[in-house]
């Protein structure tokens, strides 16, 4: 069982222990950054770092120099970063890190079929002990608190099971580095490293036609849940990911589904508008999230919390290489239920009423294109396509 908060310091990072794990929560860009310095400046034998943006600013030049610190002083460095996600920062950014000792990877892709392929993972595993996984990157926009910042979300897990995800990144490492990175290979590790038993599992999702672990684990797990409450920044799943939400709430369970109401591509949020319908039909209770813009990912089904990298999209569910933390345990649940509570009161209920009364034809015809784009085009498309869509 997990052990309720250690502080009553309202402003404090939660910490709970489940499993012989320590879990700590950083909903603050400040608790962020503080804890990831932390990590990296007490990392004694190695780092991994695996990050879909790394970028160039005040944040990122901080944590680029705290590595150089670490290698300088024999830690094992080792980063790998997602050319696309950070293509805005230019490849040699990184190279003080190698001078001091330590290496780096810019995942890229070979052109076809796994061109639209992304490394879309956020992790830093220190000396096999100590990971921080979520949805943040490293950036001053996730690693700040300032007006513009993303609101988002990450947890430290300090135990054993980080040396399994350890083995997954130097497994992961080796592929992208390989003369011939097939994809089949590539299905096969995200297969073999994806957990199904324990309190405490880390569970893949990646380019799979079938059988991929994180969504598959998720679809099975919604079918027999009576509570869903879920946070995504963007919403666009499949027909049949819908209708397992839908259905909890349609047999008199509870489905809550946080989305949100500012992003950086307003098609995103017109294609998770074409999904309310649906879902309030069926009995779910949707928000939208209004303070700032959000980038959270977090789902609490019954007793099991799922946290990590994978939004709640075609996209993440379908192509992008994803980690989650899987962490099954009651009262954690019930302490991120109440998380997500607090995160309602800076929301707004998109009742079924709300929702009639702004849905006149023209706003459905550019929710359902936006949906299209996103989902069959692609976010990346839809992206340079931005022509608020969005808009009330």
């Amino acid at each position: 069982m997990a052990r309720p908060p250690k502080s009553p310091d309202p402003a404090a990072p939660l910490r709970h222990e489940v499993a012989g794990h320590e879990l700590r929560l950083l909903d603050s860009g400040k608790d962020r950054f503080d804890a990831l310095i932390e990590r990296i400046d007490g990392a004694q034998k190695s780092l991994r770092l695996l990050f879909y943006m790394f970028l160039d600013d005040e944040a990122g030049q901080k944590v680029l120099e705290a590595l150089v610190r670490a290698a300088r002083r024999g830690v094992e460095v080792r980063l790998i970063i997602d050319s696309f996600g950070s293509s805005k920062t230019p490849d040699d950014y990184y190279r003080p890190v190698r001078e001091a000792g330590g290496d780096y990877l810019i995942f890229h892709p070979r052109i076809g079929r796994r061109y639209f392929i992304r490394n879309h993972q956020k992790l830093l595993i220190a000396d096999e002990r100590h990971v921080i996984v979520g949805g943040a990157n490293i950036g001053n926009d996730y690693l700040d608190d300032h007006e513009r910042a993303w609101r988002d979300l990450w947890i430290e897990l300090s135990g054993p099971s980080a040396a399994h995800i350890a083995a997954y990144f130097d497994a992961l490492d080796a592929w992208a580095r390989s003369p011939r990175p097939l994809a089949r290979r590539l299905r096969e590790l995200i297969i073999r490293y994806s957990q199904t038993e324990g309190p405490i599992q880390w569970v893949l999702a990646g380019p799979l036609p079938r059988h991929n672990p994180w969504p598959g684990a998720v679809a099975r797990e919604i079918v027999q849940a009576e509570r869903v409450d879920l946070v995504a920044a963007y919403f666009s799943p499949t027909r049949h990911m819908l209708w397992r939400l839908g259905r909890v709430a349609r047999r008199g369970g509870q489905t809550r589904i946080l989305t949100a109401a500012k992003s950086d591509n307003e098609a995103t949020i017109a294609a998770a508008r074409h999904t309310y319908s649906r879902l309030l039909r069926m009995g779910a209770r949707m928000w939208e999230y209004q303070r700032c813009r959000l980038h959270s990912k977090l789902l609490v089904i019954d007793d099991a919390v799922h946290v990590g990298s994978s939004n709640f999209d075609f996209r993440s569910l379908r192509l992008n290489l994803e980690v989650m933390l899987r962490i099954e345990d009651a009262d954690f649940a019930r302490t991120m239920r109440q998380w997500i509570d607090r995160e309602l009161e800076d929301s707004v209920e998109i009742t079924p009423e709300k929702h009639r009364r702004r849905a006149n034809w023209w706003r459905r015809f550019k929710w359902a294109l936006s949906h299209w784009l996103v989902t069959t085009i692609d976010y990346t498309v839809s992206r340079r396509l931005n022509f608020n869509l969005s808009e009330d």
